[in-house]
């Protein structure tokens, strides 16, 4: 027998149950919806993090790997100098790459003549520019260069300046702008600087205070008249008349006039004319057509004058230059024409006297041999231009003659020094 009232008492149960839920659940939305809403919840922001960036790796040194040194095998078993020898071999331009091959010859000769067995020349072409300067020099550090001779242009210099010292290595260069100067690079050149006080100081001792000058347009010139003005002024002289002219021979008519109008019968002793080649050719004429006679008025140069062919140039008749003393270029031509059977440009001797200089700088220990200290010697060295020696600031220093151009060939009138310690007298 079932019990129904037994089985629905649960069900009953659990509905009632369900039921009071539902009222009280009612009851408390109703009294929900007569109150204001409380205040958002203060929410206290997290405290600021500093991050550090990572710090920016620097791009490492160059460097090199000496088990890459170059060494021949006719050098086996000894331990080589190498000397890099950086040109424009490659230029676009035939006068600069007959002036690079005469530099080569140059220091080939040098080479041969002292005889020293454990120098490695390393020839190298630059192009002429600074990225080129810049490979070839890394070619030749890679391969252990101890010394860069070169190179010629300026822009070339720095670039291969700042990679070289990267290893140390010291950099003997060929270019005349003393900006490019200092630090590992040292200019074996001749300074324009030093031909300007040469000749400025000579004239002044021979009592002329009193200057005109005729400078070429463009970036030489400007350098070169203001190393004149300076030059004149610390000697308490003056330059009462100046003009720039183009490159070109008939550009040159005006401003030589404006010049030699200037001289009113004497207002100026001498007259400043630093160029060279056919360009002086051109200029010097102009100023006895205008009535400034070579006579009365002394023409001045610089060591762009020392050039052979000037002598038959009659305006330049008792004209005086600077210049490297002549008998150990003299004596250097002979045996350059003697080895290679032509005359090479002036500045080839630079070639020459710098493998000469590695040659000496070779004879010291390993760690002096290329030293700053044995650079910038204040004894200097001699070569065939001369005594010269390196300035702590890249410049260097050279002890220059006076001549004057006779018609049977340039003189020398006021000898070059031949030491830099002062004179005893």
């Amino acid at each position: 027998m079932t019990k129904p009232a037994a089985s629905a008492r649960p069900g009953l149960l659990n509905a009632t149950r369900a039921a009071l839920f539902l009222g009280m659940a009612l009851t408390l939305a109703a009294c929900g919806g007569n109150r204001q809403p409380g205040p958002p919840p203060q929410v206290t922001p997290p405290p600021k993090v500093e991050v550090t960036p990572p710090p920016i790796a620097e791009k490492p040194a160059y460097t090199r790997d000496p088990s890459r040194f170059y060494n021949p095998a006719y050098m086996a078993g000894e331990e080589p100098i190498r000397v890099a020898l950086l040109l424009p071999f490659n230029s676009s331009r035939q006068n600069v790459r007959t002036l690079s091959n005469a530099l080569y010859n140059a220091a080939q000769l040098a080479l041969f003549e002292f005889d020293r067995g454990n120098i490695l020349l390393m020839p190298k072409s630059t192009g002429g520019s600074a990225d080129g300067a810049r490979r070839a020099a890394k070619e030749a550090l890679d391969a252990g260069a101890d010394l860069i001779l070169g190179p010629l242009f300026a822009e070339e210099v720095s670039a291969v300046g700042q990679l070289a010292a990267n290893v140390n290595v010291p950099v003997v260069a060929f270019s005349s702008d003393s900006s490019v100067g200092g630090g590992n690079v040292h200019l074996l050149s001749f300074p324009l600087d030093e031909d300007v006080d040469r000749i400025v100081d000579y004239a002044t001792l021979q009592g002329i205070t009193r200057y005109a000058a005729l400078y070429p347009q463009g970036t030489y010139g400007n350098r070169v008249r203001a190393a004149f003005q300076q030059a004149v002024s610390a000697r308490t002289g003056e330059v009462v008349a100046s003009a720039s002219y183009p490159s070109n021979a008939q550009g040159m008519y005006d401003p030589a006039q404006r010049v030699a109008s200037a001289y009113g019968g004497g207002n100026y002793h001498a007259v400043f004319l630093p160029e060279g080649g056919s360009e002086l050719k051109s200029l010097a004429p102009l100023l006895p057509y205008y009535d400034v006679d070579p006579r009365d008025v002394k023409f001045l140069g610089t060591g762009l004058w020392d050039d052979p062919s000037l002598t038959r140039e009659p305006p330049l008749n008792g004209a005086w230059y600077p210049a490297p003393p002549p008998e150990g270029h003299d004596q250097f031509l002979i045996r350059y024409r003697r080895a290679y059977g032509s005359t090479p440009p002036r500045i080839a001797s630079l070639g020459y006297d710098a493998v000469s200089l590695a040659i000496a700088l070779s004879t010291l220990p390993r760690s002096e041999r290329f030293r700053p200290e044995a650079l910038t010697n204040p004894d200097g060295f001699a070569g065939v231009d001369g005594i010269f020696r390196f300035m702590p600031d890249g410049s260097t220093e050279r002890g220059l003659a006076v001549l004057e151009i006779r018609p049977g060939g340039a003189v020398v009138i006021d000898p070059a020094p031949t030491s830099f310690q002062p004179q005893v007298f």
